[in-house]
C-alpha cells in the first residue's frame, strides 16, 4: 500500500513558476514508475509527465514539453515537478500516481497507475 500526498499548488500569474512534490509512505516507493496527471473542470484527467523508478526513463505530454521537469529523490520518498513558464491552459487540480506494475516503458494511461493522491491546485491567472 502506498499514500500519496502532493503539496506546493497555487494562485499564479502566467509566466511564474511552482514545483509540486508528492511524499510517498511505504517502503516500496522506489520500486514503482510514478507519474503526474492533471484535470482541468469539465476535463477528463490527462497525462502531464511520468519518470521510471530509477529516474533513467522519462516521458512528458507534448503540452508540457520544454516546460515541465519531473524528478524524483528516492531517499526522500519524494516525486517533484517543476512546472516553469505557466500558462492560463495550465490551470487543473495536479494528481500524483504510482505504477507498481513492471513495464517496458512508461504508461500514459490513467487506467494503468494503482495509486493517487488528492490533488493540489495550480491556478494560472493571465
Amino acid at each position: 500500500q502506498v499514500q500519496l500526498i502532493e503539496s506546493g499548488g497555487g494562485l499564479v500569474q502566467a509566466g511564474a513558476s511552482l514545483r509540486l512534490s508528492c511524499a510517498a509512505s511505504g517502503r516500496t516507493f522506489s520500486s514503482y514508475a510514478m507519474g503526474w496527471f492533471r484535470q482541468a473542470p469539465g476535463k477528463e484527467r490527462e497525462f502531464v509527465a511520468a519518470i521510471s523508478w530509477s529516474g533513467g526513463r522519462i516521458s512528458y505530454a507534448d503540452s508540457v514539453k520544454g516546460r515541465f521537469t519531473i524528478s524524483r529523490d528516492n531517499a526522500k520518498n519524494t516525486v517533484y515537478l517543476q512546472v516553469d513558464s505557466l500558462k492560463p491552459e495550465d490551470t487543473a487540480v495536479y494528481y500524483c500516481a504510482a505504477d507498481q506494475a513492471v513495464r517496458s516503458t512508461l504508461s500514459t494511461r490513467v487506467t494503468a497507475y494503482n495509486y493517487w493522491g488528492q490533488g493540489t491546485q495550480v491556478t494560472v491567472s493571465s
